[in-house]
């Protein structure tokens, strides 16, 4: 990992919900936990990987989230990450979702860990 990185920097990014997003068990379409926690760790990996070596890669190890409200297939979410924390190999990031009305939809915490591609490839 390159020296340059450091709490506090953060990403926000933009996506469109889409169906493949929604919460299957639901009549309606509305989008899903496990879509917004993809969308999490996919900002929070956008967010790292100018910092990384080119032999290196992340790995989520924990999702510590809260769902807190609904959005409909087709709006947009907004995820937010901060990385808090570097310590040895292992990242901590504070990660939030607002959808494009305005609502806080999610937030908590998201953990990596910083692994060598070749050594992970082979085990």
């Amino acid at each position: 990992m390159k020296n340059d990185i450091q709490f506090g920097i953060i990403r926000t990014q933009t996506y469109v919900t889409t169906l493949e997003m929604r919460a299957r068990q639901l009549v309606a379409d509305v989008f899903s936990t496990p879509a917004m926690i993809g969308l999490m760790e996919r900002t929070c990996v956008d967010l790292t990987e100018p910092y990384l070596d080119e032999n290196e890669q992340t790995v989520g190890i924990h999702v510590d989230v809260r769902h807190m409200a609904p959005t409909k297939i087709g709006q947009s979410v907004t995820v937010t990450a901060e990385l808090l924390e570097v310590k040895a190999n292992k990242l901590r990031y504070a990660v939030s979702a607002t959808n494009d009305q305005g609502a806080k939809i999610g937030e908590g915490l998201h953990r990596r860990a910083l692994i060598n591609t070749g050594r992970f490839s082979k085990e």
